[in-house]
């Protein structure tokens, strides 16, 4: 990325929370620094929605993100802004990104929290503590965005898990693998 290019880039314009190893405040960086270079550890979050049926809902990345663009990503991920807490982070972003409105369900719950650094083709990086946020929609009406949002799709989790084979097409996000990893080995 260019120097013009980072200057005018969106992200530039945008703080992310600093953070330890134990997910405590640091102060705040710079959106685009935190993704450059080496990387600034700052507080992340994904979520992973599922239907009644134990099927996830996995959302393609709009080709023009910066990093991981067309990968699918498990089902909304982002960045809680000062003051904001993930819960809070994730209910907005899951009704900008697709439509789902906290009507649709009623158990939105934090269950697991992991640190990762990941490069990107050259472009940048992810070092975040992340957590993980899990709800079941009882009402599966969606409206993606398409500047968020690629495609969407409904896959049995545990099936996806299981035999990676039958999904060798999907690029994964680095952060949803590690977190379906994590959850389905330790339940």
């Amino acid at each position: 990325m260019s120097t013009d290019e980072a200057v005018t880039h969106e992200n530039a314009l945008q703080d992310v929370i600093a953070v330890d190893a134990d997910d405590e405040p640091q102060g705040l960086a710079n959106r685009l620094e935190a993704h450059t270079g080496d990387g600034i550890r700052h507080r992340a979050f994904t979520s992973l929605v599922f239907d009644e049926r134990g099927h996830i809902l996995l959302a393609q990345r709009a080709h023009d993100k910066r990093l991981w663009d067309t990968y699918w990503d498990g089902t909304a991920a982002s960045h809680p802004v000062e003051g904001q807490s993930q819960k809070e982070a994730t209910r907005e972003r899951l009704e900008e990104e697709l439509g789902i409105t906290p009507d649709q369900y009623d158990d939105l719950r934090v269950t697991d929290r992991f640190e990762y650094k990941r490069y990107y083709e050259r472009q940048g990086v992810e070092h975040e503590v992340c957590a993980v946020l899990q709800l079941t929609l009882a009402d599966t009406t969606l409206d993606p965005n398409p500047e968020e949002v690629g495609g969407i799709m409904w896959i049995p989790y545990r099936d996806l898990y299981e035999n990676p084979q039958y999904y060798r097409q999907l690029r994964l996000c680095p952060w949803f693998k590690i977190a379906m990893r994590r959850d389905l080995e330790n339940r």
